[in-house]
């Protein structure tokens, strides 16, 4: 298979010199059960270069799990990973396989590897290297055979030097490493994306295909995209929703992309405005939640400042009187949960923290 059928195959839209290597790379490892590590900024397209590894393997036939480590609460991850016995822990009402099982035969793609936490990396650097593990209540271990890929978008060699990441597991994994660029280091890729994006919208929706002139594609090569290809696929996806003649020309997008100006006294909104009637209800939302934490942020202050203004001695001492940071941390938690309606993912959000923080933050305080 010539790089170019690996390509139309799996999903790779580039032309670049350095796709092409990692795609070189990517076909020279697939057909062993080495395990990779994939870098990347995130909507990079981590996930699709392990389904194109998984794609090209002699595993191919069997199922590829795909897990996002930081969106799965802490205490409940060695579970989803690893499964669980009958009775083994409140509210286990009957056995679970975990995704190893699940995975057996294939590949289990282990995304935001970084968020894991340091126990869990114990368990998991075991089940690599036995090919077994034991499920939570078992009395017996379970054999799988699996491949391994994980992905971040942190320096494992900082997380290991910070204690966070054991250094272990971390020369398991970069048996292999992949490091895909971002899209601003590999612009040359943004026209043929962009294309990709508008017919593949067209036929998804059932639309004459727009027309992207070149004055449009020169205006996004001309953007810095932080959020890599994920943001581009979006504001495509947005420029055609708002369009009424069939041509993305440059006024179709220059309003949806985030100037310098905009980041400074923004920096907290979306990259891209998004006006689609979904899309929009969802924007206000965001922009609502931040307006709400800033407003929080200062009334903390200010009520710090009146408490120590209001306790200054004669003498000139301050008595200073401050809540304690648990009771401040708890009503925030709660003024975000209320403000979400309970959506715990838009909460973390809006309070700047994970969901598995979050999660770990509402049982501590019974939320």
């Amino acid at each position: 298979m010539t790089v170019e059928e690996f390509k139309k195959k799996f999903g790779i839209v580039s032309k670049s010199k350095e796709i092409r290597d990692l795609i070189d790379i990517t076909m020279q490892v697939a057909g062993s059960d080495i395990s990779i590590l994939i870098y990347g900024e995130s909507g990079v397209g981590k996930e699709v270069f392990a389904r194109a590894i998984h794609g090209y393997s002699n595993r191919a036939g069997k199922q590829m799990v795909s897990v996002n480590c930081g969106a799965i609460p802490e205490g409940i991850l060695e579970s989803e990973l690893f499964g669980h016995k009958k009775g083994s822990f409140t509210g286990a009402l009957e056995s679970r396989k975990g995704y190893f099982e699940i995975a057996d035969g294939g590949t289990l793609f282990l995304d935001e590897i970084a968020e894991m936490p340091l126990t869990t990396q114990v368990k998991l650097l075991r089940a690599i290297e036995n090919k077994e593990f034991m499920k939570i209540g078992a009395e017996t271990v379970t054999n799988v055979d699996v491949r391994i890929i994980a992905a971040t978008n942190k320096d494992l060699q900082r997380e290991v030097e910070a204690k966070r990441f054991r250094e272990d597991l971390y020369f398991r994994l970069k048996a292999v490493t992949l490091n895909i660029p971002p899209l601003r280091k590999r612009k040359i890729d943004i026209d043929e994306l962009a294309n990709h994006f508008v017919q593949a919208y067209a036929a998804d929706n059932k639309i004459e295909t727009p027309v992207l002139t070149s004055e449009a594609c020169d205006l996004l090569k001309s953007y810095n995209w932080p959020g890599n290809v994920r943001e581009l696929k979006n504001v495509v996806e947005s420029a055609i929703a708002l369009n009424r003649n069939g041509i993305l020309d440059v006024s179709a997008f220059a309003h949806l992309l985030k100037t310098e100006s905009a980041e400074v006294e923004n920096r907290n909104l979306p990259v891209y405005l998004k006006k689609s009637p979904e899309e929009l209800d969802r924007e206000l939302m965001y922009r609502a939640l931040f307006e709400i934490k800033k407003d929080l942020i200062e009334l903390k202050d200010l009520i710090y400042r009146q408490n120590i203004d209001s306790n200054i001695k004669d003498n000139g001492s301050i008595n200073y009187e401050v809540l304690p940071l648990d009771q401040l941390e708890k009503q925030a938690i709660k003024n975000a949960l209320e403000q979400t309606k309970g959506n715990k993912r838009n909460a973390a959000r809006l309070l700047n923290i994970s969901e598995r923080t979050l999660y770990r933050k509402i049982k501590e305080y019974d939320l």
